[in-house]
């Protein structure tokens, strides 16, 4: 897959482009429907497949104080993207000049870039100064292009159209098991590994320290069961995120002791997927019985491991 951070003459370059247009935060199993259709349409022309989104969430220029947090890092996109087999993607910066474009001039900039055979879109999708531009504007206003636009309809849960919205507020309930069913995929968090205070070794339970970044969604302080994947391969592990309040409070931060696992992570990346949400994060009076704990977190997480899914086909939409 191939990225743009800038609007070229793609027409020049690529042949038969189908352009899926959106936001796409967190590439939910909507968003996962309009670029899959994309990526079918452009196959069977024999063309490229597009995906058209933009860096930052348009509310960080025209309502920057209700501006959502991201549920995706551009890591963890990148990945599903190539996964679901999209050929380019163009990703630029939302501006005040983005957000004074008029619909029609939206759709003048996409043909005179992309020259797209057909632009795929979902049935909310909005556009242009406001949000004025429509799905039915795209359509009327495409024929004058010689262009072809696809519409597909809500994914439904529980009668409700999935959202990102929708997904934000089970991620800050800690309701992982709804956020993953919205998602198609387990909430995943890529990072690198810091030096910590090394009490996990010494406790007998070795963690990997992973900073957090506040501009994107993070789930409730806690304990979950989750997978890492280092050097391509799979690991069970139990994640603690919090401030680690048994031994005084901390900067937040995520602690994941990896099992069946013995080598230096320090300075390397790893990635986080989150299954299930264990308990919630607590202090201890004394560190036995903070030791007991983890031993039963830790068998509370492989008790999820052996149940409930194969690892490898959990996780396949993100490595």
């Amino acid at each position: 897959m191939e990225t743009y951070h800038q609007l070229v003459d793609f027409a020049s370059k690529y042949k038969n482009i189908v352009v899926a247009l959106g936001m796409f935060d967190g590439l939910h199993i909507g968003h996962q429907k309009i670029i899959r259709t994309a990526v079918e349409r452009a196959r069977s022309i024999h063309g490229a497949a597009f995906v058209f989104s933009f860096t930052n969430h348009p509310r960080t220029i025209v309502d920057s104080l209700g501006a959502p947090r991201r549920i995706s890092s551009e890591q963890v996109s990148l990945r599903i993207l190539r996964n679901l087999g999209v050929d380019v993607l163009v990703e630029i910066p939302f501006t005040h000049d983005f957000a004074d474009t008029s619909p029609e001039e939206f759709i003048h900039l996409l043909y005179r870039h992309f020259s797209p055979r057909y632009i795929v879109v979902g049935e909310n999708y909005t556009f242009g100064k406001k949000g004025a531009g429509t799905p039915q504007l795209l359509h009327d206003m495409g024929k004058r292009y010689t262009i072809e636009t696809i519409v597909c309809s809500s994914v439904l849960y529980d009668g409700d159209p999935i959202s990102s919205t929708r997904i934000r507020t089970y991620i800050e309930q800690g309701d992982i098991t709804h956020v993953n069913e919205l998602l198609g995929y387990p909430f995943t968090m890529i990072g690198t590994v810091i030096h910590g205070q090394a009490r996990g070794r010494l406790l007998g339970f070795p963690t990997a320290n992973i900073a957090l970044r506040e501009s994107y969604e993070i789930l409730p302080n806690g304990v979950y069961a989750v997978t890492v994947v280092y050097h391509h391969r799979i690991y069970s592990a139990v994640a603690n995120i919090g401030n680690n309040p048994t031994f005084g409070l901390c900067d937040r931060r995520m602690e994941v002791h990896i099992m069946d696992f013995d080598g230096d992570l320090y300075g390397k990346k790893i990635l986080v997927s989150f299954h299930k949400r264990i308990r919630s994060e607590t202090r201890f009076d004394s560190v036995e019985a903070l030791i007991s704990q983890i031993k039963s977190d830790k068998e509370c997480a492989e008790c999820v491991f052996q149940e409930t899914f194969h690892l490898q086909e959990k996780i396949s939409m993100v490595i």
